[in-house]
């Protein structure tokens, strides 16, 4: 660091404050009680300000006013000693006040002390100058203290000190930082001013005065100081910190806040900081060893390993002594000092072994390797004379003597060369063995040469960096700086202070070293860095110039497996003998795609077969037969052929299918088109084949199919007359409409279509659709199946109305198959077994939903008969899922609900013999107890009447669902379980079911009763008498008149009708199962004809018309056998 005047003035008084206008442009000072304003570039008084009439202590430009915003008057606060100084920290929260009893107090803005700090002298140590340093990369604000104790002191906001105090020697007056802190200046009784790093080290100093110095400031953003004294006197200098840095290959040392060395790794860019706590004089970096210059002493540091990237260092030696040196080189074993023209090399032990004296003022130092202890040393002095300095020999070597001074020296990698840039900046190249000048270039204010390259140099100089490769025309680009090292492909550029690694492409040196053919030459520049496109232009034109060996390398390195299986085919035909250099040359263009000049010199070296098939292969057919002339008829057969296959492999399919078409190769053009997708190319190829042509046109229905084009795949199937193929195509499809068109033209296909689509069906969850599909397919036992898994389901699901519709159509299957008399009796067994089990599920739905869900859809009176139903027709063994429990707790609930106590309590007592739930623990205990408050009789109007023989049957029957009285059998509604007004009879033998509807169509009309009238006048009354005829009183029932006679008896015993009664009845009063056969038609009677009732033509159930109606609009499909309203019948 070097201090530099700039401008000098004197003022009539002291100058006892300075301040810069924050642009830095003026200056602004207290003298005396006046005001001057300098101009900071040249030191011109632009103004004095005369307004004072007292002495003016302090100055300051204001940056954001004089008053905050929210501070409406000026606020005082007391002090208990006279205040010196002052300092704000940065963000303006705090203020620090120096004390004249050596009290430092820190304060917030509302003027409450937060912070004591008291100093160790006390009285006798006024705290004279105070400043916060202005760093914003500090966690912490640092208060430095320059006290009257000659001490100086730093401090955190909390009042901690940092570090210990330093001895000043002198009193300081005032102490300033540096706009980013990194420096102090400081300035007092001792005449000077000093300058100290941010921890309080002394660098040196400024500039020497003639009086105290009472204040001294640094300009913003920069390094110029000015320094008012006591006796007026006011100086502006200019501070100059010189760059102290080393560099070794890739390794570059150099100082950093005038205290510190920082080593950087440039390739891995690490860095590694070592804190010397004193001013770095002089840095040299060599391999493993770093030497430090301090003003008392040299350390010399060693890596701890070997490693290349490794970057911990620590002390090996220290030499405790002052030296005075213009430049510092370290060796293994040595350091070198440089005084003038004297060179001392001295052990690490402080020891001088030798000393070199030199004819002129040295330059340039600089080590160019060597064994331990024998190093070379490459030295340039002023008078341009460059020596060669081995450590361990007294005699220096001159290698060449020039008329201008060394600026700056290399050495090539071989010690062949020898780069100087002079006085001048002129760069000179010279021949070390014959002195001889190879080349110099101009405008160079450093060289260096590239450590993997003996050819090859860098200069930098006029903001451009110059690349020259051996003799070759300079290639320049833009660089700030100077260079300092070539490694590879990596220039190390010192700019201002700090050095950087510029990676820069190879590339015009190799092109030209290409220009000449020099492959080798080329190849080794590329490997220090190159673009692959740069690599494979090498690796060309290495092959153009059947350099194999270079050629090799680079394709490897662009990882071209292409060419290098040419290379490797070329080296072994040449091992094999095989020497014509045009037939490699030739193989080398064809692979570039330069095929004119391969085929010219595959013709020259007499091989036109190679020529043929290149074009050939190449699909360059019209060439061929330019190549080929007038030709034989059989090769050019071959070679539309080999067309037409070459057309498929290139990917030009199109061309290959109308190729192959033309041929008559339509199997090849349909594969192309199949695999492609080409739906329409198809579809003409198939319109345009001959029916009889099978393979081909199966082929392409197969494609079609394939392609999603089922209408095309169906019309080449029928144009071939392939039925069975046609009904696959529908099938896998699933186009079932047209299939089942196809099935009922040609039944022999029944299987095919109807055994798939259930099963379609069943995959699809429409289970009960695949049960009737396989029903028409003939597969009865996968039909039954089906329906039993949904049976067996639907109870486990408890879904009893989806078992019962299940069953139901179980039963109906079973008497479609009782058709085949063999198993006639096996399948109406099942018929009935399973009728009976849909009337139970359908009935038992209800009970569950009662017990189950929260709210019933059904009445009492319906729940109470249901339950009856349930009981009297359940069988011993109690079909799955059904609930005795379930039916006996509603079978008692509502009874009691509806007066019939004596069959509640029989019911509760039931109960108490079966396992209860828990659930319904409570409610059956507590039922059990209340019945017996009850009477011991039911209600009468619940008993069911036989409306055959009109006996009121009690409530709970032993014979189950018949009278007591006649045997008939009830029949029940469907939906509200109530017995209905119907009486079941069969016809007389011999009448058949034909005729018997015939007759009842008959409805011969009824003889009307004749009642006649007479009136009788007299003088007190009028009388009329009804008189009624003989002829009026044969006019009963006959059906009901069978009813009457033959009622009675322990058996049950039907009503036979006779062809007189059957055409008595009147049509509305008949309702008539038409069971399909083997089974036989039931024949009822309405006896109340008025009432209506609704059988359902397909399951045959009663119901009361308006519960039926009402079903059918709430479900859309009668409530038993789930038949849609508009569902034709069987």
């Amino acid at each position: 660091m070097r201090a530099v005047l700039t401008w000098r003035d004197k003022a009539e008084h002291c100058i006892n404050d300075i301040a810069f206008k924050p642009d830095g442009t003026q200056l602004i000072l207290a003298a005396g009680n006046r005001l001057l304003v300098y101009d900071t570039s040249d030191g011109t008084l632009l103004q004095p300000l005369k307004g004072h009439k007292d002495t003016v202590y302090c100055v300051a430009y204001a940056k954001d006013g004089l008053w905050s915003p929210e501070q409406k008057s000026i606020s005082k606060h007391k002090s208990s000693s006279k205040i010196i100084c002052c300092s704000w920290t940065n963000d303006g929260q705090y203020l620090a006040l120096g004390m004249f009893n050596g009290i430092i107090s820190i304060r917030n803005k509302n003027g409450e002390e937060k912070v004591k700090i008291e100093r160790p002298g006390g009285s006798l140590s006024p705290v004279w100058s105070i400043c916060w340093n202005p760093s914003r990369e500090e966690h912490n604000d640092i208060l430095a203290v320059a006290d009257w104790g000659q001490k100086l002191s730093f401090y955190q906001l909390s009042g901690k000190q940092i570090g210990k105090d330093r001895v000043l020697n002198f009193d300081p007056c005032c102490i300033s930082y540096f706009t980013k802190g990194e420096y102090i200046l400081l300035g007092g009784s001792d005449k000077q001013v000093s300058l100290f790093t941010k921890d309080g080290v002394r660098l040196g100093t400024v500039g020497e005065q003639n009086s105290w110095v009472w204040t001294c400031r640094v300009k913003p953003d920069s390094n110029y100081v000015v320094v008012g004294c006591q006796d007026g006197t006011i100086s502006f200098y200019q501070l100059i910190f010189s760059t102290v840095h080393g560099l070794y290959k890739d390794r570059y040392a150099y100082r950093d806040s005038m205290t510190d060395v920082i080593v950087q790794h440039l390739i891995t860019e690490q860095k590694v900081r070592m804190k010397c706590k004193e001013l770095v004089k002089k840095i040299a970096i060599y391999r493993n060893r770093l030497a430090i210059q301090l003003p008392e002493k040299i350390l010399i540091y060693e890596l701890y390993s070997e490693d290349s990237s490794d970057m911990h260092y620590r002390v090996k030696e220290r030499i405790v002594k002052k030296f005075e040196c213009n430049l510092l080189v370290v060796c293994a074993n040595h350091i070198i000092l440089c005084q003038e023209k004297r060179l001392q090399c001295l052990s690490f032990s402080g020891v001088k072994e030798r000393e070199w004296q030199m004819e002129s003022l040295i330059r340039y130092i600089k080590v160019i390797g060597g064994p331990p202890g024998r190093e070379g040393l490459l030295v340039g002095l002023k008078n341009g004379q460059i020596l060669k300095i081995f450590v361990d020999n007294l005699f220096a070597i001159i290698l060449l003597k020039q008329a201008t001074a060394v600026r700056c020296l290399d050495m090539s990698a071989s010690r062949k060369k020898l780069a100087v840039v002079d006085e001048n900046d002129t760069c000179l190249v010279y021949d070390i063995d014959t002195k001889e000048l190879l080349f110099q270039e101009p405008n160079a204010n450093s060289v260096a040469w590239n450590t993997q390259c003996e050819d090859m140099l860098c200069f930098s100089g006029g903001g451009y960096l110059n690349i020259k490769a051996s003799t070759f025309p300079v290639h320049r680009q833009k660089l700030q700086g100077f260079v300092v090292g070539y490694n590879g492909s990596k220039i190390f550029c010192l700019h201002v202070f700090s050095i950087s690694a510029v990676e820069v492409p190879q590339s015009a040196p190799m092109y030209q070293y290409l220009d000449r053919k020099m492959f080798k030459e080329a190849y080794q520049i590329a490997c220090l860095g190159v673009t692959d496109t740069d690599w494979h232009e090498l690796a060309m034109e290495a092959l153009e110039g059947l350099d194999f060996e270079t050629a090799k390398k680079a394709f490897i390195r662009v990882r071209d497996l292409r060419y290098l299986e040419l290379i490797s085919s070329i080296e072994e035909r040449k091992k094999r003998g095989e020497t014509n250099k045009d037939l490699f040359l030739a193989d080398v263009f064809s692979y570039q795609g330069k095929f004119h000049e391969a085929a010219k010199l595959y013709k020259r070296s007499g091989h036109e077969n190679l020529a043929l098939e290149m074009y050939t292969d190449l699909r360059m057919f019209e060439y061929v037969k330019d190549f080929l002339g007038s030709g034989d008829p059989k090769e050019i057969k071959m070679l539309i052929t080999k067309q037409a296959d070459w057309a498929r492999n290139i990917k030009e399919p199109k061309a290959a299918v109308e190729m192959y078409i033309s041929a008559g190769e339509h199997v090849k053009a349909i594969e192309i088109c199949g695999h492609h997708g080409w739906v329409d190319m198809l579809i003409d190829i198939a319109r345009k084949l001959d029916k009889a042509e099978r393979e081909p046109l199966l082929l392409c229905a197969t494609y079609l199919k394939k392609l999603d084009s089922p209408d095309y795949a169906a019309e080449t199937y029928l144009k071939m007359g392939d039925l069975k193929s046609l009904v696959q195509l529908h099938v896998e499809t699933q186009r079932w409409d047209e299939a089942f068109a196809l099935g009922e033209k040609h039944p022999e296909f029944k299987d095919d279509i109807y055994v798939p689509y259930a099963q379609w069906l069943a995959e699809n969850d429409r289970f009960e659709e695949a049960q009737q599909a396989f029903h028409k397919a003939g597969r009865q036992r996968e039909a039954v199946q089906v329906l039993e898994q949904l049976t067996d389901n639907a109870v486990a699901e408890s879904r009893f109305n989806d078992a019962a519709y299940y069953y139901w159509m179980l039963s109906m299957q079973c008497l479609d198959i009782a058709q085949d008399p063999a198993q006639k009796d096996v399948m109406l067994g099942k018929f009935h077994h399973f009728q009976r089990l849909a009337e139970l599920y359908h009935a038992y739905h209800a009970i569950h939903r009662h017990t189950e869900d929260p709210f019933s859809v059904h009445g009492p009176e319906t729940l109470f008969n249901i339950s009856r139903f349930l009981l009297h027709s359940l069988p011993k063994d109690t079909p799955s899922g059904i609930s005795k429990v379930k039916i006996l707790f509603t079978l008692a609930k509502q009874s009691k609900a509806l007066g019939a106590y004596r069959l509640a309590r029989h019911a509760y007592d039931k109960l108490q013999g079966l396992y209860i739930p828990a659930r319904f623990q409570k409610s059956i205990e507590l039922g059990t107890l209340t019945i017996r408050a009850k009477p011991f009789h039911d209600s009468e109007e619940l008993v069911p009447l036989c409306y055959r023989c009109s006996t009121n049957n009690p409530l709970l029957n032993n014979l189950g669902n018949v009278c007591i009285n006649c045997r008939q059998p009830f029949v029940f509604s469907a939906s509200s379980y109530d017995v209905l007004h119907l009486v079941e009879f069969c016809l007389e033998e011999g009448i058949t079911d034909e005729e018997a509807i015939s007759l009842i169509d008959l409805e011969a009309p009824r003889p009307k009763r004749e009642d006649r009238q007479r009136e009788t006048i007299n003088n007190s009354s009028q009388i009329l008498q009804l008189v009624e005829t003989k002829d009026s009183m044969g006019d009963e029932d006959p059906f009901t008149a069978k009813l009457s006679f033959e009622q009675g008896g322990s058996e049950f015993v039907p009503v036979m009708v006779s062809r007189l009664v059957l055409r008595s009845m009147s049509r509305r009063d008949v309702i008539i199962k038409r069971w399909p056969p083997p089974l036989r038609w039931q024949y009822f009677r309405s006896l109340l004809p008025d009432a209506s009732i609704t059988m359902c033509p397909s399951c045959f159930q009663m119901f009361h018309s308006e519960d039926y109606e009402l079903l059918v609009l709430q479900h859309g499909c009668c409530p038993y056998c789930r038949r849609r309203k508009d569902d034709p019948g069987p």
